[in-house]
């Protein structure tokens, strides 16, 4: 039987799913169209087309790609790290967090006992929060097989595992399959949070980006449907008969008329695709109506792409804002700044949570107290440099003494196992060299 904190915590999982199926839609790029009249959503019923300018993703995309996880100091769990596939798993969690507000980490042992990290997906799992210490008390974690409803209730002193025979349960008809104790001392599952206030819930980074996206696919509907029906340039002809066709049902047979007679209605003679248009009357003639401007709808798409870059700090290069001469390198950097500080709060905002998850991975590994272990994470630059800028900046730092070798290579992104080599095949060339130098001292001829 489920108590009132499992009931709580299967209650939070549930709570939140409506706006998740919203931010998961937006994501995928599947939104509704939005500020479309009644009317005309009427008159078009299903046969208007969809279009979407997917910029959530983007904006989702474009910083989670500049928080890359590249070691950790003070604890060593870089290989239990690379061992649970956290090198390509760690950005799935972040784009979980930005889009979804919150993702979750949960740390526990293997079969052989080894530290098993596996990332846990929003929609499957809740916390519960000390408002004192703001610290997790408690976690669940549900999902459903063919058949039952699993659910996984994480306490500081225990485990307890939970289990319904029928699928969809959301607080009713578990039972306890069974109950572990948990030696770590703390609720072994961490939050990334995506939020920079102190009280309130986790909030996704799309949130204020949904009704510019909305205003700008709306935009691009009109310029669809104005292109169609406006801006292509009409042609009129007068004094030239209309023709009759028969009118057909939906199965393709004639109509019949009150008297019986097929029933006809009067159409254009000359089709859309017809290039010439040809008549036997001398009275007849043709014009073209002029074609409408598309400029003002041009205008208007600029003026909600500004928001957007305003509000989600993208650079106008990444939404195909460009000038006729391409910008340099420099320039793409500076147009890149405020995203890299972005980037960068969020680095600092996730790092908590990252080195929450080393100092588990320890715990687990050495049985040793979490709150004892010293972890701090370390994070590539997220700013945007090419290799030879960066080259170039971390030599003139060795040259001038500022870095050590093995440093200098750590920044140009090495891995502790290629410096090794590195350093090794560099002793070795200098051991090489220093024999070529010996022999070249020695005398050519032996001594008379």
């Amino acid at each position: 039987m489920t108590n009132a904190l499992h009931t709580t915590l299967l209650q939070r999982i549930d709570a939140p799913a409506a706006r998740y199926a919203v931010l998961d839609r937006y994501y995928v790029g599947e939104q509704p169209l939005a500020f479309l009249a009644p009317e005309a959503r009427k008159a078009l019923g299903d046969r208007f087309g969809r279009i979407a300018s997917n910029l959530c993703r983007l904006s989702v995309t474009s910083i989670a790609e500049r928080l890359r996880v590249t070691g950790f100091t003070g604890a060593d769990v870089w290989g239990d790290w690379l061992r649970n596939d956290l090198d390509q798993l760690a950005p799935v969690a972040h784009r979980e967090a930005l889009l979804l507000g919150a993702n979750f980490v949960l740390v526990w042992a293997d079969a052989q006992g080894r530290p098993q990290v596996s990332i846990e997906s929003a929609h499957q799992m809740s916390v519960k929060v000390d408002p004192g210490t703001r610290q997790i008390v408690a976690a669940c974690k549900r999902w459903t097989t063919e058949t039952t409803t699993e659910a996984t209730i994480f306490e500081a002193d225990t485990i307890t595992r939970l289990r319904a025979n029928n699928t969809g349960a959301t607080t009713a008809g578990f039972e306890t399959v069974e109950v572990l104790d948990n030696p770590l001392g703390v609720v072994p599952v961490v939050r990334l949070a995506n939020t920079d206030r102190i009280l309130g819930d986790p909030v996704s980074e799309i949130a204020d980006l949904i009704p510019l996206v909305d205003a700008l696919n709306k935009l691009l509907s009109d310029l669809m449907v104005s292109s169609e029906y406006v801006a292509r340039p009409r042609r009129w002809a007068t004094g030239v008969e209309l023709a009759e066709e028969p009118v057909l049902d939906d199965e393709g047979n004639p109509v019949l008329d009150e008297d019986g007679d097929p029933a006809t209605e009067a159409v254009n003679p000359f089709g859309e695709g017809t290039r010439m248009m040809i008549s036997e009357e001398v009275q007849a003639k043709f014009g073209q109506l002029e074609g409408s401007g598309l400029d003002g709808y041009q205008t208007a798409v600029r003026l909600i792409v500004e928001q957007i870059m305003a509000v989600s700090a993208l650079p106008g290069h990444y939404l195909g804002v460009t000038a006729a001469n391409p910008a340099s390198a420099d320039a793409m950097r500076a147009a890149e700044a405020a995203l890299t500080a972005r980037a960068e709060a969020k680095q600092a905002l996730f790092g908590r949570a990252w080195e929450q998850v080393a100092r588990l991975i320890v715990a687990v590994r050495d049985g040793v107290d979490p709150a004892e272990v010293q972890a701090s994470v370390q994070w590539a630059d997220p700013s945007t440099r090419s290799i030879a800028q960066e080259a170039d900046a971390v030599v003139k730092l060795h040259q001038a003494g500022l870095l050590p070798a093995t440093y200098a290579l750590k920044r140009l992104g090495y891995s502790d196992s290629d410096i090794v080599e590195i350093r090794t095949a560099t002793r070795l060339e200098a051991m090489d060299s220093a024999g070529a130098d010996v022999t070249s001292l020695l005398p050519t001829e032996a001594p008379r």
